[in-house]
């Protein structure tokens, strides 16, 4: 069964929950193939179950996990707020991300959601342009988002700090 994981993590973004769950958001995913939504809500407000008659095939929705590792690794589409934490976490085990930016709160974080779609690592939009994005996403010309190399990070502290 393709899922959706929506994640907010520790914040709230009751927009970007709503988005998901309109008609539009889970008609465009079905369409592609995807039966299940998982929807995190953090802070915000946990969505109320809707009536059978709901496009989607799946709902979930929780606050919080310990961890949000198996939601991550069971998702084959991701769909996150604007922090990179959970960015980074979705790229580095290879999931398809879209960002969703809060229009509300303008910070470097569009900056950096730029910079990765214009790298081909995910998409990005807005609330309101979410479900376009849906519907027009090509998930296959994403790029994988390249692996970190911390022994460079390493041996350039230690140049720096003179134990080298």
């Amino acid at each position: 069964m393709k899922s959706t994981f929506v994640t907010v993590s520790t914040t709230s973004f009751d927009e970007l929950i709503a988005a998901a769950r309109s008609p539009p958001c889970p008609q465009a995913l079905q369409s592609r193939g995807y039966q299940k939504l998982v929807l995190q809500a953090g802070w915000g407000s946990l969505p109320q179950p809707q009536p059978s008659s709901s496009p989607a095939a799946a709902v979930e929705a929780f606050r919080f996990k310990d961890s949000l590792a198996e939601e991550l690794q069971s998702a084959d589409l991701v769909i996150s707020h604007t922090r990179a934490g959970s960015w980074l976490e979705t790229l580095e085990n290879g999931k398809p991300l879209i960002v969703v930016i809060n229009d509300k709160l303008m910070n470097h974080q569009l900056e950096l959601a730029k910079q990765l779609h214009r790298d081909g690592c995910v998409l990005y939009c807005n609330c309101r342009t979410l479900p376009c994005t849906m519907q027009s996403m090509n998930l296959s010309a994403l790029k994988p988002f390249p692996p970190g190399q911390p022994e460079k990070f390493a041996s350039f502290l230690n140049k720096v700090l003179g134990l080298q």
